[in-house]
């Protein structure tokens, strides 16, 4: 009897995780769709610093962050040092580390600090939408596979762009590049349409973002450091103003 529950318990398991898997290269295909389209243009970038196919494809695959790359072939194309090209990413980039906190409260407790360091290693801000906002505890098996199959394109992405150099016009490219920002903007509408408060802060982004951006002094600084001060701002209002007991989340 007892063989028999476990080899039960051992295939609804099996089942779960094979649904997950299936949710998340669902999820994750239009992101990659869209991710192509960016490191493709990336690629092109890449190429013009002497970068070869394989090698963009081997640092997209481990970085997967288009503005930290931007940053990093441009460095690399004006032979900067070592030291300025990791300290370049890791200021740009620093927000993940913000996204990887946020998901840490999405991951159900008993998951071991493998699975925990690996989930956020596999974060973007796609992958981090999709995966903030599935219901429940996101399970590993989820953003391994969104995961997946967008660093698959993005890798290739930019290796296409290497190799076709500059053969597009630079239009056209810009064009496809758009519309990763409308599949991103698909992500966080639903619960901001469920969620009022959701919604008020996501439109509280928009607005300090673009005053952020033209403004004397905020506007100096990075992309990077403005959206992490902005979200470290704005979350903090509105946990402080709004904030979720346990209660609410069961």
């Amino acid at each position: 009897m007892k063989q028999t529950a476990k080899s039960i318990a051992q295939k609804v398991n099996l089942a779960a995780f094979k649904g997950e898997v299936a949710n998340g290269f669902r999820d994750g295909i239009p992101i990659a769709l869209g991710y192509f389209a960016v490191a493709f243009s990336l690629g092109i970038i890449a190429k013009k610093a002497g970068i070869m196919a394989w090698l963009g494809f081997v640092s997209s695959f481990f970085t997967r962050a288009s503005a930290g790359e931007y940053g990093v072939y441009t460095l690399v194309a004006a032979n900067a040092a070592y030291v300025e090209v990791v300290a370049m990413s890791l200021v740009v980039n620093l927000r993940y580390m913000l996204m990887s906190a946020a998901l840490s409260q999405k991951i159900r407790p008993n998951t071991s600090w493998f699975h925990r360091i690996l989930m956020a290693c596999c974060i973007t801000d796609e992958v981090f939408g999709i995966s903030i906002t599935h219901k429940g505890f996101t399970p590993p098996a989820y953003t391994y596979a969104a995961a997946l199959v967008s660093t698959l394109c993005w890798a290739s992405g930019c290796a296409a762009g290497i190799v076709a150099g500059g053969m597009l016009p630079s239009h056209i490219v810009a064009a496809l590049s758009v519309a990763l920002y409308g599949m991103f903007i698909a992500v966080i509408m639903p619960p901001a349409r469920d969620d009022r408060n959701v919604l008020y802060a996501v439109g509280a982004s928009f607005v300090l973002s673009g005053f952020c951006a033209v403004a004397p002094v905020v506007g100096q600084w990075s992309s990077g450091t403005r959206t992490i001060v902005l979200t470290v701002l704005i979350s903090s209002i509105a946990a402080w103003l709004k904030p979720i007991h346990d209660d609410d989340k069961a």
